[in-house]
C-alpha cells in the first residue's frame, strides 16, 4: 500500500523534495505539499484505491505523511467505496 501511496505522491504532490528521500512519518507539508496539491493527491488516491474519503477525513492531518495517508485509507468504511 505504501508503494502505491508514494507513487501517487510522486505524480501529484509537487513536493520540493523527492518522495524517495522522505521517511514514512515525514511531514509532507514541510516538504512542500500545498493545499492545491493536497486536493490533487486526494483525488488521485480515491482513483488509485477506488474509494471516496468521507468528509470526516478531509483534514490537513489526513494527508500530512505517508503513514497518516495509509491510516486514513485503512479506516475508510467499506460503505464509502465506489460501486
Amino acid at each position: 500500500m505504501r508503494d502505491r501511496i508514494r507513487s501517487v505522491l510522486r505524480h501529484h504532490a509537487q513536493l520540493a523534495q523527492s518522495i524517495e528521500e522522505l521517511a514514512d512519518d515525514a511531514d509532507l507539508y514541510r516538504a512542500g505539499l500545498t493545499s492545491h496539491a493536497t486536493v490533487n493527491v486526494m483525488l488521485a488516491l480515491e482513483d488509485e484505491f477506488e474509494i471516496e474519503f468521507p468528509e470526516s477525513l478531509l483534514l490537513r492531518r489526513t494527508f500530512g505523511s505517508v503513514n497518516a495517508i495509509e491510516e486514513a485509507l485503512m479506516s475508510v468504511p467499506t460503505s464509502s467505496t465506489r460501486g
